[in-house]
């Protein structure tokens, strides 16, 4: 099921909606309030799970934008909870985080270590370092190492594979790389265990994929949205005229530029900007008229002018 569905809120809901939503659940599904009911252990599990997700605007944006399968190709759910502190958080709902079932979450999800211990069944997936205190500890892990990566406004349009070589420690690696529909500038893409060697005993760390968006010639990016500004002489934007656009696909459109247009008006050219993640709807292009002042003009340019503002133009 879908993290947006568990909590029962809209893909667009407000993150004050999410956490109230996340709120009534847990008062109804804690384990304290339950008495060992398995049904509701595993209710109050997933939507813990989804509200580690929806509350993170970077895991929010990479569920939103990758889809819940491939989401979950990236994240494991020690980095679900990695940075999320269900303690504090149920400490505001009102319970105190120790005695009687809450003991279940006695480990802090920051710094790394295995979340919701004993509860979420972490030292079962992992198997190293378990005592009999029912504490698990995670293998040592390499350094997660963050590189820039450029990519081209047709590369958001459509998606793109790309293979990048890195020098990491001296060692030269070729890895690939998906490009989703999309993306936007700053964000980061994921590649787990592509990062610094393990240490004795211990897994690779992650590689993190900033991107950077090369500007583009014709087109600035509006969120969604492409706008180009395209500019014409004074007499079009008076009497009105027709301009060409051409699409990043290469589709070219002819929009009416309407008689009395002024300096900086935009006109719409409809779904046929950036698209909204892998599966979503397409923005806007835009059209911003510019209008064009002759530096210098001849002596009969000079009197026609005149004879405008005469006429009051």
């Amino acid at each position: 099921m879908e993290y947006y569905e568990i909590l029962g809120v809209p893909k667009n809901a407000s993150p004050e909606v999410i956490k109230k939503a996340y709120r009534k659940l847990a008062l109804k599904y804690h384990p304290d309030r339950n008495n060992g009911d398995k049904a509701s252990e595993e209710k109050f599990k997933e939507i813990s799970e989804a509200y580690a997700v929806l509350s993170d605007p970077e895991k929010k944006n990479q569920y939103d934008t990758f889809g819940s399968t491939n989401f979950h190709k990236r994240y494991s759910q020690e980095d679900i909870f990695r940075d999320f502190d269900i303690n504090d958080i149920l400490r505001q709902f009102g319970f105190n985080g120790s005695g009687g079932q809450s003991t279940f979450f006695h480990t802090n999800m920051r710094g790394g270590a295995s979340p919701f211990t004993s509860f979420f069944g972490q030292e079962a997936q992992s198997g190293q370092g378990c005592g009999a205190g029912g504490g698990c500890r995670q293998p040592a892990k390499g350094q997660d190492m963050t590189y820039q990566l450029t990519v081209t406004l047709d590369d958001v349009m459509a998606g793109a594979d790309k293979s990048i070589s890195l020098r990491t420690n001296g060692a030269l690696q070729n890895v690939s790389v998906k490009i989703p529909k999309g993306i936007e500038a700053g964000k980061k893409l994921r590649l787990k265990g592509k990062g610094g060697p393990a240490p004795p005993g211990g897994v690779p760390g992650d590689l993190y994929l900033k991107v950077e968006i090369t500007p583009h010639d014709c087109y600035a990016r509006e969120g969604d949205d492409l706008v180009m500004t395209v500019r014409i002489p004074f007499s079009d934007a008076c009497l009105g005229t027709q301009v060409e656009v051409v699409s990043l696909e290469g589709k070219k459109f002819k929009v009416k530029v309407p008689p009395g247009t002024g300096c900086d008006a935009k006109l719409r050219v409809k779904g046929h900007g950036l698209p909204r993640g892998l599966m979503g709807e397409r923005g806007d292009i835009y059209v911003r008229i510019g209008i064009d002042v002759p530096s210098a003009i001849t002596e009969e340019q000079e009197e026609i002018i005149k004879s405008l503002k005469e006429a009051g133009l």
